[in-house]
């Protein structure tokens, strides 16, 4: 199991900040895109950041134009359309490379931690960390964030 606690990573508004100052939260992160099939799934991940916030969930979103060159826009425009189309709240980040020789640090570290390893095939795709920063899922682009498998495996870290 791999932790993601000494990465630091932008904001969608340019702001450093470490995985270490989410200690204590379950995190789902999500590479995102605005002009995908699977892009309607912003409307479940909302869902998930308004029902479990309170308990302890942070959904962070990372705009990735790795694949079909679907998130083209500018950090300003990403957070502009995630608001106004699906009425996003939870965290969005700067946009970064999840796959090739730029791959970001966090994506280096997601993609090794847990089965199936390798490269993020799509967008969308979710990992899941725990608590303690570790990376304990991870879910391909197809588990909607209202699957029940997905449900379950959020409530079980919050339980824990």
């Amino acid at each position: 199991m791999s932790n993601i606690s000494d990465i630091s990573v932008k904001t969608i508004d340019g702001k450093e900040e470490k995985f270490a100052d989410y200690q204590g939260k379950v995190l789902l992160i999500v590479n995102v895109a605005s002009y995908c099939g699977y892009t309607p799934q912003y409307k479940g991940l909302e869902q998930l950041n308004q029902d479990y916030r309170d308990r302890g969930l942070r959904v962070l979103g990372f705009p990735c134009n790795d694949f079909g060159a679907q998130e083209p826009g500018t950090n300003e425009e990403i957070a502009k359309f995630c608001e106004t189309s699906y009425g996003v709240n939870f965290d969005l980040f700067d946009k970064i490379h999840a796959k090739g020789s730029q791959k970001h640090p966090l994506y280096q570290t997601l993609t090794t931690s847990v089965e199936p390893q390798g490269d993020v095939a799509w967008n969308f795709e979710k990992f899941l960390i725990n608590k303690q920063g570790d990376v304990v899922a991870r879910y391909k682009s197809g588990v909607t964030p209202t699957s029940p498998e997905l449900i379950q495996a959020i409530e079980a870290e919050l339980a824990k």
